[in-house]
């Protein structure tokens, strides 16, 4: 008996383990990744193990409009919001990338409404994300200083407009004083912004700032302390850093930006 109970407290062991290894999505450069599948109270877990989990304000996960997993946020009001407190690899990147899915739940209100935004001391744009300030559908996407980067985007680029209802991903990398703003796994604007950046110890913000939120939903938020290459980019966008779910649910895998593209 003693026996018996001592190869299954193992097998648990070996099982906790295994689940506690797959729980976490690791890549190079990979600084933070919210899944939004679900929530613990008011707080979404950072699913690289970082510990930088955020504070959920108004805003909640849903389960109706997903692309990868079980769960969105859903921001349907101007205050609602998710706030990231500082640390250190936030503070201190230049080079970086952006990547999330994005669904506008309505046509904006005509002013400058939050998506995303990096704070650092005397900036809101370390990036800042926004809807431009009219109606119809539009990503700004800047730099201080300077206040560089796409000024009005859709899906086709500049001045192209998003429809509300429809996901899109959305990427924006920058290396150098290069920025590339990718939508849907293509490049559709490309910009000179600022190589060295503000930056400093200030909270990443998702919807709203002192800016109200633009009303979306967001799925599979990567933030990267480097600049992704076009391949990689792809590889997010199809679903390759994000959790697998086997039928027997015992365990969960994750897959890894390793198919060599350039």
């Amino acid at each position: 008996m003693r026996l018996m109970m001592y190869l299954l407290a193992v097998a648990l062991l070996i099982i906790s383990s295994a689940l506690t290894t797959h729980a976490l999505v690791e890549d190079d450069g990979l600084i933070l990744y919210f899944s939004f599948d679900e929530a613990q109270g008011n707080t979404v877990k950072d699913g690289t193990g970082g510990g930088n989990d955020g504070v959920i304000t108004g805003a909640e996960i849903v389960s109706d409009e997903v692309v990868h997993g079980k769960g969105s946020l859903l921001c349907d009001d101007g205050n609602d919001g998710v706030t990231v407190e500082s640390f250190d690899a936030l503070e201190k990147y230049t080079d970086n990338s952006y990547l999330f899915w994005l669904n506008f739940a309505a046509l904006n209100s005509g002013a400058w409404n939050q998506i995303i935004a990096k704070k650092a001391p005397g900036s809101d744009r370390s990036p800042g994300i926004w809807t431009c300030n009219r109606v119809s559908l539009h990503i700004h996407y800047r730099f201080n200083p300077g206040n560089a980067g796409s000024l009005c985007v859709g899906p086709e680029g500049e001045g192209d407009e998003f429809a509300a209802g429809d996901w899109h991903h959305i990427a924006g990398i920058k290396e150098g004083n290069q920025f590339k703003f990718y939508i849907d796994g293509e490049v559709v604007d490309e910009q000179t912004v600022p190589a060295a950046h503000a930056q400093g110890e200030e909270k990443l913000y998702i919807g709203k700032t002192g800016y109200a939120s633009a009303l979306f939903y967001i799925d599979e938020l990567f933030i990267y302390d480097r600049a992704l290459s076009g391949g990689e980019v792809i590889d997010v966008m199809e679903g390759l850093l994000t959790p697998v779910e086997p039928q027997d649910k015992l365990t969960t895998t994750w897959g890894h930006l390793k198919t060599g593209r350039d």
